[in-house]
């Protein structure tokens, strides 16, 4: 067979090999009916009377005509069809007329349909001349099959053979010649067949199920390929409902599928009109689904029998047709739209059996409607809107919800189609833009989420198979939204303009369902007015003046209430209250009775009966039980019914009568309290003549009479937009409103409305999940848990809903059970074999890394959850490096015995004890450690949770969250930060636990990783930081890894930031005045450590350092180091770094750092030498000051003030200087004498006289000071004093000179002068020892004749007339001559004689006047040697106020 398929018509090798087909299959129909004696022969003639005569045998016409095909098969060659010659119905009619025989047997049937079923399988009957008839003429004789029963065996047997060639002609190429009558006594024999098929053996039914179902297949699979424009809009047969007495199949001697006086046949409305006689094509098609659907309720009208269980035998047929009704869905749906014949029968009477049939008890008629109906949708949901809402609102969520006695098995089912429908990415998308945005349809979306998110929930018992399945659908909706945020790049929000005044909306449609521009814009504005309008509805159930105001204020009602308006109101906003929407129809002011028949008007009763129409109406409120109000509405009512209906009733007073007539029927059939009911007779003779005076038809009154008896007219209908059934009434009014309701919008892959839709199902579909999660163990649950979760954060963070996402981190870091303080004796392995608790905290932190910018209270409990991983062990000892381009970690870079102390522990061997702080809790370990048992080796489960636990651990990527901190927003940057602080704790100045302490420590860790990872934030953390800090150290007294790590992380801090923030340094380095708080003991314990940081601090960022407040600091730290045995050598290698050279000295750092040299150099804890360099650095810094004043001299400006400055910096030098001339180290102190002269003795520098002369009274105190220690200390504390008086001697001179130039021109000078030789005469009468010293009697007289020189050479000191002059020559030598008196002579050589004859001449006048005045200038030095000697108290004053006349003009700032 195969081969004859291949083969081309066409060639002459096929030729014959068809024409051998033929003739064999002629061959095998006569060889089986030659088995009968009956088909051997029949003799024709007479008998001759001699007995002898030769018999005449005539073959029947059967067998002639099968043996004529058979000599005329060989003969046809290539004339066969494709090569054009031969008309089908040559090969076909013989076979056709055994098939129509009522003389053959079953098997001679059963042959020539095997026959018939091989010729149109090889497709020998193809598309050509005369096909047509040839096809018809197989299905009218097969489908009038006639043949005589035998045997059942052999009864079952031919009708599988009819299945078979029936099957074959719908299948074949020439299918498409078949006209639409002929298929449908295709459809309605393999019916027949399978009818009669029930009565047979079970192969026989599940063949004939099977054939049936093919063959609706075969027929619904051409609709693709129908041309729609050779379909006319004819009238179509309308199919009537099957009777039950139909389906029987009485028993008989012969069998008959003869349709043409058969009821089944007329029932399929095979109606001889042109559009069935038409080829293959739509209105068969119609014809067989209205066949199908009359199928559905056939059972109403049979006896079930009592021994039959009734759902079993109310699933048999529906299910049966429901599966046709599906495979013809199936294979046609993408192409029914295309057939508005087609179409319009599965709107409306196909959906509405589908949604009959939906609230069937039995699960499988459910499923398969379910499945129907998803077809339906996938295919054609553009044209079936409201189809959709109302299968979703009347069974779905009916069924889903265990509503109205629902059973298990219904609520799963319907579960599962919606779930299915959830798998559909747009699905819900759809639903919310077509549905939740219409202001006339439900609210789809935000129902089928609640439905779904109450569904995951368990009530009062444990996890079913129902919370895991509404689990799926709504993480498979989660999901769907979560997937087009990859796609937002191309989508703009839009703004919904508010409505400024009112316009008729109620029938506003979209312009353009295809421009997202438009459509998004259209259903925002949908869904905004219907969010006013549910308020609205609320307000009018309470009050509805004040629901009237508020829709007013909001522009959905004008300004001035109309009829219309209000009426539209009424009619199409769902949640009203239907009590008090009917007492204000029935209102009989006229504004109401206005707003009443503009109400009427908004129903369509064309074509519906009247208790159809009158059900549809009062189904919107409920009737009222004043008789008046109750007459008013039904007054508007038979007016509209009356213009819609006019050629019912005469009149719409008979309308209204009958109205009245059916509601009284109505009270009297269904009020219990009623106890005679009214009669069909009753009913009729109550309403006669009421037609204008004749009576209405008696088929009419008995019609709508057993309508009222079957199904009462509900006055008091369900409030709200609840699932109520369909009944047929509000099913035309769904008809009615699906053609003038906006078109369906159609949803891509872009996120226009996820926006408005996540926030509706967050909250639920969290907690769902959370349920579902906890309740569950299997691990494809909880991974779909997971999913779900991860979904629903990356929407919270796409949609910035921060508080969704906080509230999920909080969820979820409870299944982590890292936050469960409940002990265990090994929480290593007990989280390891947790696998929900690990694919939690991996959820927690994936969230964590991915969607931190959205975090903020929910840091909180990822912190706690980092705390438990690290005191479990589970942590890296090296969490966090400090940023992503320093691979040094924080550790690292601290000096060697801080950073041996590491972040976080390895992971802990079994068993392990915890580790110890402190001395104590060392020395208590070590005591016990002989003690302690013996561990046990762990078991391979022990280390597979060990491994477990380790991987997730890693794969959580904890580091990242705070290396990775840069990139997080403000707001949650803070948030992590705080979170940090508070699980730290406030530290206490009783030391607690070791675990509190471990937990602060790395805490503070994190927070300074955070810190450093975020320099160009650091105002943002500054401030807590920094009071953290404070706390730890103010809160310490003992040396602890807490304090360690506070003060080095801050110093760490602020090595790092202040490079890069300049307006913090002041606020970074005032910082580190915490550390010179610090306790005694922990200052001392961490000292050196301190420095060595202080040190890298300076040497890294010197030049960043430009406050007096900065530098006041650091050197302060310096200045602690100086007397500390092990601080000291790091401390003054900063300060030799700072000062040497005067590479970092500034006007900010001049005094402070000379003070902090000072205090090396009187610091006993280094060298000499030490001292000596610190000596130097002081004397060094002078040149500072020479540069400065050459510098300034040269820049121009506030000269004077500047210079001033540098010179009360130079005078606190001398100061610092001169502290140090008095140690009790002779190195030191004489090295000291000869810095203090260099640098008083240095040029370069604008000295004025008055700072000249507080320096003489530093020089005057320093020398009293060494001549009192001369002659007091002994000489085993101060050694060779003498040459120190020597040094300090000469440092006077050369200082005396050096400012003689210009102190001379100065009124005090002879007061100095004076001072000065009084000094040089102390130190040339001094004793050591009770002798005087060599070195000094030698070095005074020729350094006081050097001075007495200089003077003469500079005109200071002559003997003149001038008196002023005359007086100081006397003076001088008066003084001069106390110390060596041999020097004046020496000195002025030619004065000698002059001096002597002076002594003995008479005194000229003015001779007399200067001896008058020698008295005067004995005076004047009796007076300078008193202030020299006695009030030391005012030197000091002075230059104290000199001192505080520095700090307020701030002349270093000016520097």
């Amino acid at each position: 067979m195969g081969g004859l398929r291949a083969a081309s018509p066409s060639s002459p090798s096929s030729g014959v090999a068809m024409a051998c087909v033929v003739a064999s299959e002629v061959a095998t129909v006569l060889a089986v009916m030659r088995r009968n004696v009956r088909w051997a022969g029949v003799r024709y003639g007479g008998d001759d009377g001699d007995g002898g005569a030769g018999d005449e045998y005539l073959d029947h016409p059967l067998i002639a005509g099968l043996k004529s095909l058979r000599r005329r098969a060989a003969s046809w060659g290539s004339r066969w069809p494709g090569g054009g010659g031969v008309d089908p119905l040559l090969y076909l009619r013989p076979f056709l007329d055994v098939v129509r025989s009522d003389e053959t047997g079953a098997p001679i049937t059963g042959a020539a349909l095997s026959s018939l079923h091989k010729i149109l399988s090889l497709d020998l009957v193809a598309p050509g001349p005369g096909v047509t008839e040839a096809m018809g003429a197989v299905v009218e004789a097969v489908t009038g099959c006639r043949f005589e029963v035998t045997d059942p065996s052999s009864e079952e047997a031919v009708l599988a053979r009819v299945l078979q060639v029936l099957l074959a002609c719908v299948r074949g190429r020439a299918a498409p010649a078949l006209a639409n009558r002929h298929v449908c006594a295709i459809v309605s024999t393999c019916f027949r067949v399978v009818q009669q098929a029930g009565t047979k053996g079970e192969l026989l039914q599940r063949v004939s199920r099977q054939t049936m179902q093919e063959v609706i297949r075969c027929i619904f699979g051409r609709l693709a390929d129908v041309d729609v424009t050779a379909i006319a809009n004819d009238q179509i047969g309308k199919n009537q409902d099957l009777e039950a007495g139909e389906l029987g199949n009485g028993k008989s001697d012969y069998v008959c599928l003869d349709n043409s006086g058969d009821e089944v046949g007329a029932e399929l409305g095979v109606v001889q009109d042109k559009a069935m006689m038409e080829p293959l094509g739509v209105p068969c098609m119609v014809e067989i689904l209205q066949f199908l659907c009359s199928l559905l309720n056939i059972a109403e009208d049979m006896d079930v029998s009592q021994r039959m269980n009734p759902i079993d035998f109310d699933e048999d047929v529906p299910l049966f047709a429901l599966g046709l009704i599906n495979s013809a869905i199936e294979l046609s749906a993408s192409s029914i739209h295309r057939h508005s014949n087609l179409l319009a029968f599965v709107q409306d009477e196909l959906f509405r059996n589908l949604m009959l049939f939906g609230l069937s008890m039995s699960p499988l008629i459910l499923s398969t409607v379910c499945s129907t109906v998803f077809t339906l949708f996938y295919h054609l949901r553009q044209e079936l809107k409201l189809q959709v809402e109302a299968f979703f609102s009347c069974v779905i969520l009916r069924l889903a919800q265990g509503r109205y006695g629902a059973s298990y098995q219904q609520q799963e089912v319907a579960l599962e189609a919606l779930v299915d429908f959830c798998r559909q990415k747009e699905f819900m998308a759809e639903m919310y833009a077509n549905m939740d945005c219409d202001l006339q349809c439900s609210n789809v979306f935000e129902d089928l989420a609640n439905l779904l998110s109450k569904s995951a929930f368990p009530v009062n018992s444990p996890l079913s198979a129902l919370n895991v399945l509404a689990l799926d659908g709504l993480v498979a909706v989660i999901q769907a939204i979560a997937e087009r945020t990859d796609h937002a790049h191309q989508h703009h929000e839009q703004t919904v303009p508010e409505i400024s005044e009112y316009f008729p909306f109620w029938q506003l449609k979209c312009e353009s369902s295809n421009d997202p521009d438009q459509w998004v814009r259209f259903v925002q504005q949908q869904k905004s007015i219907k969010r006013k309008l549910m308020v609205g509805v609320e307000h009018f159930n309470r009050d509805k003046t004040k629901g009237f105001e508020y829709l007013q204020g909001v522009h959905l009602l004008p300004e001035k209430l109309d009829p219309c308006s209000v009426a539209l109101f009424f009619r199409y906003t769902p949640g009203l209250d239907k009590n008090l929407l009917g007492d204000y129809l029935g209102n009989h002011d006229e504004f109401s009775i206005l707003v009443l028949h503009e109400f009427a008007k908004t129903f369509d009763f064309e074509e519906m009966n009247l208790d159809a129409a009158l059900r549809l109406f009062l189904e919107t409120f409920r009737l009222p039980g004043e008789s008046q109000k109750i007459q008013r509405i039904l007054e508007a009512f038979s007016e509209r019914y009356y213009e819609q209906s006019p050629h019912m009733f005469v009149n719409r007073d008979a309308a209204l009568v009958l109205s009245y007539s059916v509601i009284m029927l109505n009270t009297d059939q269904h009020n219990v309290r009623v106890k005679k009911k009214m009669t069909e007779e009753d009913f009729i003779r109550n309403n006669r003549r009421i037609n204008g005076g004749t009576d209405l038809p008696r088929e009419f009154l008995s019609e709508l009479f057993y309508s009222i008896c079957r199904n009462e007219i509900k006055t008091i209908p369900e409030q709200g937009a609840g699932c109520s059934e369909m009944s047929y009434s509000r099913w035309v009014d769904l008809m009615w409103k699906s053609k003038r309701t906006s078109s369906y919008i159609a949803c891509d892959s872009y996120p226009f409305l996820d926006n408005d839709m996540f926030p509706i199902m967050a909250g639920p579909s969290v907690a769902a999940i959370s349920v579902v999660f906890d309740n569950v163990e299997h691990d494809e649950v909880l991974t779909g848990c997971i999913d779900g979760f991860l979904s629903v954060a990356k929407l919270a963070a796409f949609n910035h809903l921060d508080d969704v996402l906080n509230d999920l981190v909080v969820a979820l870091c409870k299944f982590t059970t890292l936050l469960n303080n409940s002990y265990t004796d090994d929480p290593v392995i007990a989280f390891g074999v947790d696998t929900k608790a690990r694919m939690a905290t991996e959820a927690v932190f994936t969230i964590a890394t991915t969607y931190g910018d959205h975090i903020r209270s929910g840091w909180r409990n990822i912190v706690d959850c980092i705390l438990r991983l690290h005191k479990i062990g589970l942590l890296p000892s090296r969490l966090t490096g400090d940023t992503g381009d320093d691979q040094e970690s924080f550790s690292d870079s601290l000096p060697s015995k801080l950073g041996s102390s590491t972040v976080a522990p390895h992971v802990l061997p079994i068993n392990t004890p915890k580790k110890t702080y402190g001395l104590m809790g060392r020395f208590s370990q070590l005591l016990y450690m002989d003690a302690e048992e013996p561990r046990s080796q762990p078991t391979e489960e022990e280390l597979a949770a060990q491994r477990n636990a380790l991987e997730t651990a890693r794969k959580c990527q904890i580091g990242t969250i705070f290396t990775e901190s840069k990139f997080l927003q403000a707001d949650s940057l803070s948030n992590l930060a705080r979170a940090l602080i508070q699980a730290a704790g406030r530290p206490q100045r009783i030391s607690s636990s070791l675990d509190d302490e471990g937990r602060a420590v790395f805490c503070l860790e994190l927070l300074i990783t955070v810190t450093l990872n975020n320099r160009d934030r650091i105002v943002l953390l500054w401030q807590g930081v920094y009071e953290h800090i404070t706390h730890i150290v103010q809160s310490t007294v003992m040396p602890c890894n807490l304090v360690e790590k506070a003060v080095f992380g801050l110093l760490h801090i602020c090595q790092r930031l202040l490079p890069y923030k300049e307006d913090l340094v002041d606020d970074l380095l005032k910082s580190l005045q915490l550390i010179l708080k610090l306790d005694a003991r922990v200052a001392d314990a961490y000292c050196e450590n301190i420095t060595l940081e202080v040190t890298r601090l300076v040497k890294a960022n010197a030049t960043h350092i430009k406050s007096q407040t900065g530098w006041r600091t650091i050197i302060s730290l310096l200045c602690v180091t100086a007397r500390h045995p092990d601080a000291s050598d790091a401390g003054f290698e900063a300060l030799v770094f700072i000062m040497s050279e005067g590479a970092h000295l500034s006007p900010a750092n001049f005094i402070v750092s000379v003070e902090a040299s000072r205090q090396f150099a009187e610091s006993r804890l280094g060298s000499v030498e030490r001292s000596v360099h610190a000596l130097n650095l002081m004397a060094d810094s002078v040149n500072c000051l020479t540069r400065w004043s050459r510098e300034v001299k040269e820049a121009g400006g506030e000269v004077d003030r500047i210079l001033e400055g540098i010179a009360e910096m130079w005078l606190r030098l001398v100061q610092a200087l001169r502290k140090m001339c008095t140690d009790q180290r002779e190195e030191v102190r004489n090295h000291a004498l000869l810095c203090l002269q260099r640098c008083l003795v240095v040029d370069g520098i604008s000295i004025s006289s008055s700072t000249w002369l507080m320096s003489f009274d530093i020089i005057f105190q320093l020398l009293d000071e060494l001549l009192e220690i001369a002659q007091t200390y002994s000489p085993k504390d101060l050694r060779n004093m003498e040459v120190s008086l020597l040094h300090a001697v000469k440092l006077l001179c050369k200082v005396f000179l050096q400012s003689l130039k210009d102190l001379s021109a100065q009124s005090s000078f002879g007061k100095l002068w004076l001072e000065v030789l009084d000094m040089v005469e102390k130190f040339m009468k001094v004793k050591l020892r009770g002798r005087r010293t060599e070195k000094l009697h030698e070095a005074i007289p020729e350094l006081l004749k050097n001075i007495l020189l200089v003077m003469k050479a500079n005109g200071i000191l002559s003997n003149t007339i001038a008196s002023g002059e005359s007086t100081l020559w006397e003076a001088t030598w008066i003084q001069v001559n106390k110390i060596v008196p041999s020097l004046q002579l020496d000195v002025f050589p030619d004065n000698e004689s002059d001096a002597v004859a002076a002594k003995g001449k008479p005194s000229s006048p003015s001779q007399e006047g200067q001896t008058a005045e020698r008295p005067a200038m004995a005076e004047i030095q009796e007076k300078a040697r008193v202030l020299h000697s006695g009030k030391i108290n005012d030197w000091i004053e002075r230059v104290k106020m000199r001192l505080a006349h520095i700090e307020k003009n701030n002349l270093f700032d000016i520097l």
